[in-house]
């Protein structure tokens, strides 16, 4: 037997495994504060290219929730603005000496979770600007030379992981992406239809998030993966789906089968692509195959109830009744929103979600807003528009 051989563990061997990301930034973590004690909370904001938004997205403690599901503008901070066109870091050692008029509200959650310092880190992939890391510790004048040279590399190593996850996710949205414009070539319906209830499922997501403890990434996988609901529309038979009447039961019947064919459909992409190991990837089943499911038992297709529907599928169910009813279609006029959230009430906690419900109905503010934004393309003049669900 070989004398030199240690008894050794690697304490990040779990970063080769297929577990989910938060465990893997939280091991991270660990390793860290065996050197560097006082660290005491990671995270991640990634950055929105089209909307220049920070938004939290990861993050090593759970007891900080009130740091979770917050967003702002990257150009409300020069600092950071700077720091991210500049590609440099960034080192706050005693955050209490910030002053009180020009905190901004993220210092100011800071402060109140009880963290005093702070070593903020842009992230890059192929100079492409991603987001940064948040290092925080619990005491002032911490984060020397000798720390910092220690983060960097760990920052690198938690920036890698990262790249390596959104890329996945990149690469599921472009063969999503591009199988959803399958199913528009068809059904023109989905258009700002998918940009209004991807929207109210990621507004509906965020309002119960405390409540039943979701994560911002779990958000946004919803918003990410719930345009792709009626995916399996696209196997429906042009006298079924382009009809312009309503379904007769027969017709109905083989319109439902969209729910498990699109699950099938999901699988072999996932298959295809090799995306099997992304995290949270059972998220898009579930809403592709488990939207239409009812509390009751009453929906398709496995007539699931309560607790036995994903709650995922539970958001997009709300989302997608709600933008079915306030949109017009060939067998009926839009609802108004006042007549819509009325049934949405009627529903609640017999069919629907009550939560979910009461997102949007304490929302409307924020609802309005996803509906200017994304007003309903005028399709139905120009072409005989399929039976979308000829109930909402």
């Amino acid at each position: 037997m070989d004398t030199n051989l240690l008894d050794h563990k690697d304490a990040l061997s779990v970063l080769n495994s297929r577990c989910p990301l938060k465990e893997k930034l939280t091991k991270v973590h660990t390793a860290i504060k065996d050197s560097l004690p006082f660290v005491a909370r990671i995270s991640v904001a990634l950055y929105d290219h089209e909307t220049r938004m920070l938004k939290t997205f990861l993050e090593s403690n759970d007891q900080s929730i009130q740091l979770s599901n917050f967003e702002a503008s990257v150009d409300e901070s020069k600092t950071l603005s700077r720091m991210m066109d500049e590609a440099m870091p960034r080192v706050t050692n005693n955050l209490y000496d910030i002053s009180g008029n020009h905190m901004k509200e993220h210092t100011k959650r800071i402060l109140n979770a009880g963290y005093a310092a702070s070593y903020t880190k842009p992230f890059f992939n192929h100079d492409m600007f991603m987001g940064f890391l948040f290092f925080n510790a619990n005491q002032t004048d911490v984060f020397d030379k000798r720390a910092l040279s220690k983060l960097d590399i760990y920052g690198h190593i938690i920036s890698l992981l990262i790249i390596t996850e959104l890329a996945m996710i990149k690469t599921m949205a472009a063969a999503m992406k591009t199988s959803g414009r399958l199913t528009q070539l068809r059904d023109p319906e989905t258009g700002s239809h998918l940009d209004r209830m991807s929207r109210y499922s990621r507004l509906i997501a965020k309002n119960v998030a405390k409540k039943h403890n979701l994560s911002d990434e779990y958000i946004e996988r919803v918003f990410k993966f719930s345009p792709l609901h009626d995916i399996g529309k696209i196997a429906i038979p042009d006298h079924i789906l382009m009809k312009p009447d309503k379904l007769d039961v027969k017709e109905m019947e083989i319109m439902k089968t969209h729910a498990v064919i699109g699950r099938k459909i999901i699988d072999e992409i996932i298959d295809d692509f090799c995306l099997g190991n992304l995290n949270d990837i059972d998220i898009v089943r579930h809403i592709v195959e488990s939207h239409h499911e009812m509390l009751d038992g009453s929906g398709y297709p496995h007539g699931l109830m309560d607790e036995q529907i994903p709650f995922e599928a539970k958001i997009v169910a709300v989302a997608d009744i709600f933008d079915a009813l306030t949109s017009r279609r060939p067998y009926k006029e839009a609802w108004s929103n006042q007549d819509a959230f009325e049934l949405l009430k009627e529903l609640a906690g017999k069919k629907l979600d009550q939560d979910c419900v009461n997102a949007l109905l304490e929302n409307v503010d924020k609802v309005e807003e996803i509906q200017r934004l994304f007003k309903e393309e005028d399709v139905w003049s120009e072409l005989k528009r399929p039976n979308s669900e000829k109930s909402p």
